[in-house]
């Protein structure tokens, strides 16, 4: 009874640690936080499933009648996640993009993440990120649509892997408290067990599509890992956020154009 009530106060510590959605209040005890990052690709597929019924709800308005508002729901669904999340992995990828562009040492780099300022580079970085997805969901299908609706919960459980698994790049801060929190043997093995479900039942979903968001999704992890290790000596919760903001789009991207691709004949 007692592992059972642990499970479901780390399930609301993930869910109101890393979404907006409303949770009854728990505890923030490290017992509490034990499991909190097994339930963290669990928001990712409220995320898709939200994203795929308003797209899905896009084209039937569309079929019938309901007008050309295609413009609208595209914005509408690169928005849904930070409406779900508050904006709390964005932040992190601003805040990494004004350190990165520093060109500084690792320490000075670490302090800039700290700064709650947004510099030039961080708004930059930002209205590219944007319309970047603008032009990327512009282009959906329904095949398309349907693997990058699991694609939120993938980037979530790399993140969450490298959060039990890379080295930390300060020994306080929300990535530290988590792992030093986690039971991390458990915790690897049901991200470990996620990874490969959701490795399998995308490219099952999606076929060639499928197979290049995962290619695209362990692209960019292992550039995650170097950049990290190279840039800031280890991880941090800002670089989780900018990692998986990173994901995502390049996920989208690389999904949608190998379905353009794949309608165009050049591979069937």
């Amino acid at each position: 009874m007692k592992s059972i009530k642990r499970i479901w106060n780390s399930f609301k510590i993930a869910f109101s640690m890393y979404s907006r959605i409303p949770m009854p209040r728990s505890e923030w005890t490290d017992e509490n936080k034990s499991y909190a990052m097994c339930f963290f690709p669990w928001i990712g597929a409220v995320i898709g499933l939200l994203s795929y019924g308003v797209f899905r709800f896009s084209k039937w308005f569309d079929g019938n009648g309901g007008g050309n508002y295609s413009l609208f729901f595209v914005i509408f669904l690169i928005l849904i996640p930070v409406f779900i999340t508050g904006g709390i992995h964005l932040d992190g990828f601003l805040d990494t993009q004004d350190a990165l562009s520093s060109w500084q040492t690792k320490e000075r780099r670490l302090e800039i993440l700290k700064d709650s300022h947004a510099g030039a580079f961080a708004i930059i970085s930002c209205t590219i990120y944007f319309l970047m997805y603008i032009g990327v969901y512009s282009c959906l299908s329904v095949r398309s649509m349907e693997v990058i609706a699991y694609s939120f919960m993938l980037s979530r459980t790399l993140s969450g892997l490298s959060v039990v698994t890379f080295p930390q790049a300060r020994k306080k801060g929300m990535v530290a408290d988590f792992s030093e929190s986690a039971s991390t043997r458990i915790t690897r093995m049901v991200l470990g067990i996620y990874l490969i479900v959701l490795c399998f039942l995308i490219p099952l979903t999606g076929g060639i599509c499928g197979i290049g968001c995962v290619i695209s999704a362990g692209v960019v992890f292992g550039y995650y890992y170097r950049m990290a290790m190279k840039n800031f000596g280890g991880v941090t919760g800002d670089l989780c956020g900018y990692f998986l903001q990173v994901c995502e789009l390049v996920m989208a991207l690389v999904v949608v154009v190998v379905d353009i691709i794949v309608k165009s004949g050049i591979i069937k």
